[in-house]
């Protein structure tokens, strides 16, 4: 392609190009000479497709100062693709809770950014956590585009929500019809066409009796097998300590709070069981049952205030060894979460803490 005239400008973060650097012949760098001109034919992940970039993206410092690199595919993506059938790449039609799982995935990932944060007055602690205020902290933009958007779109408002009324007006369940623009359409198709830009998926076209529908099958397996890894060595484990195949690579940004958010949004939407298939029938339900309890512990204000302590030598009886192994690794968990938080009342992960809250009261958890 000799010319960008008419292309559509896919945002591109820091990491794909440093990922990238280290094998220029097949995936040449963005040209920094002339005026400021864009670069074209850069990659997004390690061998992917080429896609338009914008070099003024190219920068580490918001990277840096957030404590590490950010990770390949977003939380939204992740969840996108646990959801989506490895070979006729749609979802159950019988899913109803992924587009309003998603839409909290954003607030998460926002927060995790650090574009975002609970507003600081000591008086909304009186208030439960769904009702406490948002606001923007940081504007830049993050090079996604639907996380960019739904930034603006709480940047702009004059009106400042909790985290409850904003997921629901995200997802369109709003009688105010003054605020039915806030929602925000396609989500789904986006994120499927932004991973066919990544190289994970491809694009199809099924026919379903009475129409025909785009489909995105996964061109790239490695990719989702190792979110399913990630999700079964968490949910699993019979040690104390966090295995580290349950956390993201070294170096990225919040990884501990990255794979509790990966498990309890893949709860809440639904497609946890696509990641537990391969389990037997016991495995499973002790896997749903430690997720339950991440849920339980990471879903209040602090961290790991619904039980207070470690379990008692009792309650290792009562409960059995296998149980109390995986309240320890949680209680590690909890411990990794807050060596990631700023400080000790750390005003984005307390977003985190609500979008959770908002989880467990889905009705496919109850």
């Amino acid at each position: 392609m000799t010319s960008t005239e008419g292309l559509s400008r896919r945002r591109v973060t820091a990491f794909s190009t440093a990922e990238s650097s280290g094998n220029e012949s097949s995936s040449p760098g963005p040209s920094r000479e002339g005026n400021g001109t864009h670069g074209h034919a850069g990659t997004a992940l390690e061998n992917g497709n080429r896609i338009a970039f914008d070099p003024r993206d190219l920068n580490n410092e918001d990277m840096e100062e957030h404590g590490g690199k950010l990770p390949k595919l977003t939380l939204l993506e992740e969840i996108l693709l646990l959801g989506l059938k490895d070979k006729q790449g749609y979802l159950s039609f019988w899913n109803d809770n992924i587009s309003y799982a998603l839409r909290g995935c954003i607030l998460i990932e926002l927060a995790l950014r650090r574009r975002i944060a609970m507003v600081r007055d000591p008086a909304r602690r009186h208030l439960p956590l769904t009702d406490r205020l948002i606001e923007v902290i940081d504007d830049r933009q993050t090079g996604e585009t639907i996380l960019d958007e739904a930034l603006k779109m709480i940047n702009t408002t004059e009106e400042k929500m909790g985290v409850g009324s904003w997921i629901d007006l995200m997802s369109g369940e709003t009688w105010n019809v003054l605020k039915i623009g806030f929602q925000l359409k396609q989500v789904r198709e986006r994120l499927a066409k932004g991973l066919v830009d990544k190289g994970i998926l491809r694009t199809e076209k099924r026919n379903f009796l009475l129409f025909d529908m785009a489909t995105h099958p996964i061109a790239d397996t490695r990719t989702k097998d190792a979110i399913i890894n990630r999700i079964i060595a968490l949910l699993t484990t019979r040690t104390t300590t966090i295995p580290p195949q349950a956390l993201d690579k070294e170096g990225i940004q919040a990884r501990a709070t990255r794979s509790v958010a990966l498990v309890c949004s893949a709860y809440a939407a639904s497609v946890l069981d696509n990641a537990l298939a391969r389990l037997g029938y016991e495995e499973r339900e002790d896997a749903f049952a430690r997720c339950d309890d991440i849920l339980a512990e990471f879903c209040c204000w602090p961290f790991g205030t619904s039980s207070g302590s470690n379990p008692s030598g009792s309650q290792r009886k009562r409960e059995g060894h296998s149980r109390v192994n995986g309240k320890d690794t949680i209680f590690e968990l909890i411990r990794e979460v807050k060596k990631e938080m700023k400080e000790e009342e750390d005003l984005s992960f307390e977003i985190v803490a609500t979008v959770f809250e908002v989880f467990s009261r889905m009705d496919s958890l109850l």
